[in-house]
């Protein structure tokens, strides 16, 4: 359904609905119930953090017909907490409801082939690469892309689906070890920092954004967040906000954009991959900025007016896995200590091979210092890797902001290294 002809949904007038239960549509939910809007949330899985706090949970697939037909019925517009939602499903959803972003534009996203060409013809540049499709475009692989990346089209994130190949047999293996699926090679590229934009671009077309993010990865999940980005010139911090705001303009995007960039050793910027939803880097904004990414995420599907947002603090996030809610085990003598920057692996156990005990990570601790302000998202159990929340540290300047962060990071066991 067109946004053009369509009014405003006023706050305490309208009900906003949600394709998916996890902690990006929690925080979607409590941004809209702030402004008075209802919520409802579709997600097959009862205890989804998002589905706990909305007025209604459906309970159901995301192609199950009674469950599109629900929420069609009850929400007045529809977004996507995550990339992975079936674009059919939009599309089916916005021929009875406004949805931002449309199916279409998710599309893009869910298919790092497509996503890449989009790239191109918004004429932002990306690493080089090759679609592997078949035996015959493996053959044709072209040396220059050695050493690379070898990911999936379809369903990678967090670093999954991803395997590092030095040569054509790596490259032959790696593609037989993800079962011959349609891939992408990318060009192995010499990193010097990564960043992300984002943007949020309303359905006549305004575009406004936070500031550049500054992010570092381990083991392919984001760790920390710094804004103001400390490393990154003025000029190349314009670059990627064109860079980003061409790229939503280009696919009429509606909605909140997160757009991942990487900084090459010698200072050129390249565009990694987006997602068509707020993004775990911009989850500073909730208290640094005047809005947060989850406000103009209701601004946009509501089709009320969007403004630039303000950061008016320096800030450090910190993400908060499952590793925290298990204690370091003693090491025994002749053995390896765990690594820099976490806890024990669940299952390592102490000495005689007893499992680790959960504990709850010292909030208290944590609290007690300046400018914290913990986010958790409602889980009901932790596990290694598995995403249980994040930390905002706050300061009046970016070298405090910095100080409390590690700080913060030193009470939680969290490497300090950044």
């Amino acid at each position: 359904m067109s946004a053009a002809a369509l009014k405003p949904l006023l706050p305490g007038e309208a009900t906003l609905g949600v394709m998916g239960g996890g902690q990006l549509g929690r925080m979607f939910v409590h941004a809209a119930q702030s402004l008075g809007y209802r919520t409802v949330v579709l997600d097959p899985d009862a205890d989804s953090p998002a589905g706990l706090v909305a007025h209604e949970h459906i309970r159901a697939g995301y192609l199950d017909e009674a469950g599109l037909t629900r929420l069609a019925e009850v929400a007045d517009a529809i977004t996507t907490e995550f990339e992975n939602v079936p674009a059919q499903a939009l599309e089916q959803l916005a021929a009875r409801r406004f949805v931002a972003p449309a199916g279409a534009s998710v599309a893009y996203c869910q298919d790092r082939a497509a996503e890449k060409a989009h790239f191109k013809a918004s004429g932002v540049a990306c690493a080089p690469y090759a679609v592997i499709e078949s035996a015959a475009d493996l053959a044709a692989v072209a040396d220059s892309l050695l050493p690379g990346i070898l990911k999936t089209s379809r369903m990678g994130y967090d670093g999954k689906g991803q395997i590092r190949v030095r040569n054509r047999a790596e490259l032959q293996a790696g593609w037989d070890e993800l079962k011959q699926l349609p891939c992408v090679l990318e060009q192995m590229l010499p990193l010097a920092l990564e960043l992300s934009v984002l943007s949020a671009r309303g359905a006549d077309g305004t575009v406004v954004q936070f500031p550049v993010q500054q992010n570092l990865h381990r083991d392919g999940i984001l760790a920390v967040t710094q804004v103001p980005a400390p490393s990154v010139s003025e000029a190349l911090q314009q670059q990627a906000l064109a860079s980003a705001a061409r790229i939503a303009t280009e696919m009429g995007y509606v909605g909140v954009l997160c757009v991942e960039f990487f900084v090459l050793q010698d200072g050129s910027l390249v565009v990694n991959e987006m997602a068509p939803r707020p993004h775990n880097s911009g989850h500073y904004t909730m208290n640094a900025c005047d809005v947060s990414q989850f406000d103009l995420q209701v601004r946009a599907m509501a089709r009320l007016p969007l403004r630039t947002p303000r950061l008016h603090s320096p800030t450090v996030m910190l993400n908060l896995l499952g590793d925290l809610w298990f204690p370091q085990a003693p090491t025994p003598a002749g053995t390896q200590a765990a690594p820099q920057g976490g806890v024990a692996a669940l299952g390592s156990g102490p000495a005689g091979g007893e499992p680790p005990v959960e504990r709850t990570p010292p909030w208290d601790s944590v609290l007690a210092l300046p400018g914290t302000h913990l986010h958790l998202y409602g889980k009901a159990s932790a596990r290694p890797g598995r995403k249980m929340g994040h930390l905002n540290i706050t300061a009046a300047t970016a070298v405090e902001a910095e100080r409390l962060a590690r700080e913060a990071a030193g009470l939680l066991g969290l490497s300090q290294d950044w």
